[in-house]
């Protein structure tokens, strides 16, 4: 029996190797179980993920085979773990991936992670549905449009690291060695693009949106963080119309012409308020302003009514619009080289 009070012997190099291959082996064993469970992934994408070689990917799946953890090959001849748990009734798996389906067919982002989400949505529900809705799904051929970015965010987030990254602002500026420690994903309901926000901690100290095509050289620091528990993503896009929120909020007042009332009495806009109605329909809508004060996401919306909608207020805003549509006018009311003039 060993005395407690012996210095335990210190193990030989050969030894510590050993052990610290077995522990990378086991910790990879449960990344690699993490992985799988989001979507199938070949022997290469594995690889590549974990740093290791194909061989020793293959000697892992071997070894999670015996673990009766769900793991099957899909027809690609890649791999995946069949989750045991409840699935979601027909209703809502069905809604779901409708939504996915639009943003797959409408949104340049995300294609792959979309495809690979709708089908294991539909892995749900029986034959006959899968078949038309795997039928419904078309490889695209775009471009993986922010999906390493995705990749990146969604690891930082689990994780709690802090994500590193340069960022290309819409003025063409380069912003280097932005740190930022995730709290949220959204998509925009203006472009269906993919926004992270999160606490910029190094720059301006202050939570921020992000649009993630215009992350650039993007890395995990060392450490994590712990989330800030007062953020509510519901009271931060409360007044969003796509992903700007959580700033200084203003009221926009907009008159719709009689043309346009049916389609604003049916109402589905967010954040608005019916102030009065007669053959007209005056509208309040609250918005979230960039840093400048100005609810650059609601404009698009205005100015897709065309005449049949003015705004009222306030003065910057009324201002901005008229500018937008005497642009216009001023650009294309020319006839053009065959169109006689009036």
């Amino acid at each position: 029996m060993d005395d407690p009070d012996t210095p335990a012997t210190p193990p030989t190099p050969q030894r510590a190797r050993r052990e610290a291959k077995t522990w990378d082996k086991a910790k990879r064993l449960v990344r690699l179980q993490d992985l799988l469970k989001t979507r199938p992934y070949s022997t290469a994408e594995l690889a590549r993920k974990l740093e290791v070689g194909p061989r020793s990917i293959q000697r892992d799946m071997e070894v999670l085979g015996t673990m009766d953890v769900g793991l099957e090959r899909d027809e690609r001849g890649h791999y995946f773990i069949h989750l045991k748990a409840d699935l979601p009734r027909p209703a809502e798996t069905l809604a779901a991936y409708a939504a996915l389906r639009l943003a797959h067919h409408h949104a340049p982002a995300l294609a792959n992670h979309y495809r690979h989400a709708l089908d294991y949505l539909s892995r749900a529900l029986p034959d006959h549905i899968r078949h038309t809705l795997n039928a419904s799904v078309r490889d695209t051929g775009a471009a993986q449009f922010a999906e390493r970015q995705m990749e990146q965010v969604a690891l930082a987030w689990v994780d709690r690291r802090v994500l590193s990254f340069d960022y290309q602002r819409p003025n063409g500026l380069l912003e280097r060695g932005n740190e930022l420690c995730v709290y949220f994903i959204e998509i925009s309901r203006t472009n269906l693009a993919p926004y992270v926000i999160g606490l910029e901690r190094r720059h301006r100290n202050k939570i921020r949106t992000f649009k993630l095509s215009r992350m650039q050289n993007l890395q995990l620091l060392p450490g994590s963080y712990d989330p800030d528990p007062k953020f509510d993503p519901r009271d931060f896009l409360s007044d969003a119309w796509g992903v700007i929120g959580g700033a200084q909020t203003i009221k926009v007042l907009v008159r719709f012409a009689p043309e346009a009332a049916y389609r604003v009495i049916e109402g589905g806009f967010p954040n608005a308020r019916e102030v009065r109605r007669d053959r007209f329909v005056d509208m309040e809508f609250s918005a979230g302003t960039d840093s400048k004060g100005f609810p650059l996401e609601l404009m698009p919306f205005l100015l897709s009514w065309g005449p049949r909608a003015e705004v009222l207020g306030p003065p910057h805003v009324r201002a901005h619009w008229l500018q937008e549509l005497r642009e216009t006018l001023r650009r294309y009311d020319t006839p053009g080289p065959q169109e006689p003039e009036l």
